[in-house]
């Protein structure tokens, strides 16, 4: 408890690949990413998430550059008593700014999981 408020920490999730994939990025884009996150857990939005396109409210995206190079990181806030991380990438689009339509659909396809495992372990009632 501090200053008279208490913040409550909701647990993060991990969908498929996404953290062994967040943790093969540089450490520096792992400390940001990582710190978008941790905002997340305690119901705020770091500065540098965006709304992810296409999946509705609740999901956003966290860009970080590196090296000339391109991170995200996808995750869900959904759910009223956890945060998921979707799918962390390094962005390779072959079309210049967009993002390839194989990660847009492993997103889609990851988010269903997300709500799945939800309900298995909270329940249908709980977001």
């Amino acid at each position: 408890m501090r200053s008279g408020i208490e913040l409550d920490e909701r647990p993060l999730h991990w969908v498929a690949s996404s953290k062994k994939d967040l943790l093969a990025m540089p450490n520096s884009t792992i400390r940001a990413i990582g710190m978008a996150l941790g905002v997340a857990q305690y119901g705020g939005k770091h500065p540098s998430a965006k709304p992810w396109k296409g999946q509705g409210p609740g999901v956003f995206e966290v860009v970080e550059d590196f090296d000339g190079d391109t991170f995200r990181a996808i995750y869900t806030v959904r759910f009223a008593k956890a945060v998921y991380v979707l799918h962390c990438f390094q962005k390779k689009s072959p079309t210049g700014i967009k993002t390839a339509k194989s990660d847009i659909h492993l997103v889609s396809q990851r988010l269903k999981a997300a709500q799945r495992e939800y309900e298995s372990r909270y329940g249908k009632t709980s977001n």
